[in-house]
C-alpha cells in the first residue's frame, strides 16, 4: 500500500447519546480538513454496555440526516448488517444517500453478528459460512443495481427479477464498497473481489499486517492489484489520552493501515474533532506523510 495517503475519519457511536450531539460532532468535523470521513453502525440495540435498553438510533436513516447536515465529509456505515435488509432494499437506500449527499457515500457492509438482535427481531442469524456467502451475493446485486438498467439475478440466496434501482448513485461507476471483516477463508476473498477499502477487525499491528498479506494473496488468486484495495482499522479512542490512541494508530500506520477511523462513545466531549485533528491526525501525517 506504498505511496498511498493517510485518510482520517471519526465514528460516532449513536447510542445513549441524542441526534443533536451527533450532528455538533459531524459539523465540527466537516469544518476540519483532514479529517475525511465519518461514520455511524448498524445496530439496533446499544452494544458493548451491560445494559442494552437504552436508545439507539438506526444507522441509515441517521446516515441520510448527516448527510444532509455536513458539505464535505464522505460518510457512511461502518460496516452494515447484509443480514438486516434485503440487498435490493439497501441497493435504493445507498443510492438515495448518495443523491443526498451529491456523491459523498462511502458503502460500508459486511456479514453481521449481534445475535442479540437477530433473536429479538426474529432475522435468521444463519451459520458464519452463509451469512459470508450471502454477502458475496449481496455486492454483485449492489453492483450491478447501482450500474445496470434492470437486473434479473438468480443466486442460492437472492433472486431479482428485471428489478430496477433509480435514481443510480451520483458517483461513477458506484460509491466504493467498505467492506468489513477478518475471516481468512471467505470474507477476505469477498473483499479481494468487491471491496474498495477494507476494514480489519483488529487493532493488534501484527494480525493486521498477517490478515493483509492474505489479502494480497487472494487478491493475486483473481489477478486483481492488491494496492487498489485501501486498509481501514477503527479504534475505540479515550479522550482523556489521545497520546496513547496515536500510539496504536501509529503501530497500524507502519504495517500500511492508511484509512484511519477514530471511534467516539458518547458523551462526546465539545471540541473532541478539533482535538482528534491536533492530536493524532496531523502528528501522524506530519511523521509519515504518505503510508
Amino acid at each position: 500500500m506504498a505511496n498511498q495517503p493517510l485518510r482520517f475519519g471519526i465514528k460516532t457511536m449513536p447510542q445513549q447519546t441524542t441526534y443533536d450531539d451527533i450532528v455538533r460532532v459531524w459539523r465540527e468535523a466537516d469544518a476540519i480538513p483532514i479529517l475525511e470521513h465519518a461514520w455511524v453502525f448498524d445496530h439496533f440495540y446499544p452494544i458493548n454496555v451491560p445494559d442494552t435498553t437504552g436508545p439507539c438510533l438506526e444507522g441509515w436513516t441517521l446516515l441520510a440526516a448527516l448527510a444532509a447536515q455536513t458539505d464535505r465529509l464522505r460518510v457512511g456505515v461502518m460496516v452494515t448488517g447484509n443480514t438486516y435488509r434485503h440487498p435490493a432494499v439497501l441497493a435504493n437506500m445507498g443510492a438515495t444517500v448518495d443523491v443526498i449527499s451529491r456523491g459523498r457515500l462511502d458503502f460500508g457492509i459486511g456479514a453481521a453478528w449481534n445475535e442479540q438482535e437477530h433473536a429479538a427481531y426474529g432475522i435468521p442469524l444463519f451459520a458464519p459460512g452463509e451469512r459470508i456467502r450471502r454477502l458475496g451475493e449481496a455486492c454483485e446485486v449492489i453492483r450491478r443495481l447501482w450500474t445496470e438498467p434492470t437486473v434479473t439475478f438468480q443466486g442460492k440466496y437472492y433472486q431479482l427479477t428485471e428489478a430496477r434501482c433509480e435514481p443510480k448513485p451520483v458517483q461513477k461507476p458506484y460509491p466504493p464498497f467498505v467492506i468489513g471483516g477478518s475471516g481468512e477463508q471467505l470474507t477476505l476473498r469477498v473483499v479481494a473481489r468487491y471491496a474498495d477499502i477494507w476494514n480489519a477487525s483488529t487493532s493488534s499491528p501484527e494480525e493486521f499486517a498477517r490478515k493483509s498479506a492474505i489479502l494480497d494473496e487472494h487478491c493475486a488468486a483473481i489477478g486483481r492489484d492488491p494496492a487498489s484495495i485501501e486498509r481501514s482499522v477503527q479504534i475505540i479512542v479515550n479522550p482523556t489520552d489521545l497520546a496513547a490512541s496515536r500510539e496504536i494508530f501509529r503501530g497500524l500506520v507502519k504495517v500500511g493501515a492508511t484509512h484511519l477511523i477514530f471511534y467516539l462513545r458518547p458523551p462526546f466531549p465539545e471540541g473532541i474533532a478539533r482535538r482528534l485533528a491536533d492530536e493524532i491526525a496531523q502528528p501522524l501525517r506530519d511523521e509519515f506523510g504518505t503510508a
